[in-house]
């Protein structure tokens, strides 16, 4: 595009419209929220509410063993996460995994994840199963508290949703 100035002389125009830039920037946000909603993996839990302090995250993602209420297994690292697995190929599969990481690698994080509908005993049972398959410790999910009334937090923040056992 070129703008006559006075002398006669015709100069570029020095401009960039930056319409169609917005327009791509608006199609991109609708799609970001469409698909985020649909991004969230994993299966749907009824976690119990405990109050505890948040675990120190580390630069490895944790192995997550979920128990949904019909006493199905499901591990985060499995080929399929959302498919259901016995509590032995779970297992074998924590094996496989902590002993391909090494022993000089740090452990990784080792979680349950388990509906509060199930048996206290399942759960007892899986992180059995789960040291037996060389996890040194096991860290139990919970949801934060909707409301505690009264509550006294020590001087650190409360973010409570892990337990961790030694």
């Amino acid at each position: 595009m070129h703008v006559q100035n006075r002398g006669g002389k015709r100069r570029q125009m020095a401009e960039i419209n930056v319409v169609p830039y917005i327009d791509v920037m608006l199609v991109l946000l609708v799609i970001f929220m469409i698909t985020t909603p649909l991004l969230s993996q994993g299966v749907k839990v009824d976690l119990p509410k405990a109050k505890a302090d948040a675990i120190a995250q580390k630069d490895r993602e944790p192995i997550i063993v979920t128990v949904n209420a019909e006493s199905q297994y499901f591990v985060n690292i499995a080929p399929k996460p959302d498919a259901p697995m016995s509590l032995e190929n779970v297992s074998a599969l924590i094996n496989q995994m902590l002993t391909k990481d090494g022993q000089n690698a740090p452990q990784r994080a080792v979680l349950v994840k388990a509906d509060q509908s199930i048996n206290y005993g399942m759960v007892v049972k899986v992180m059995a199963s789960l040291q037996q398959a060389g996890a040194s410790s096991v860290g139990l999910i919970t949801d934060e508290p909707a409301f505690v009334k009264n509550a006294t937090v020590n001087s650190q923040q409360y973010s409570g949703n892990a337990w961790r056992s030694a």
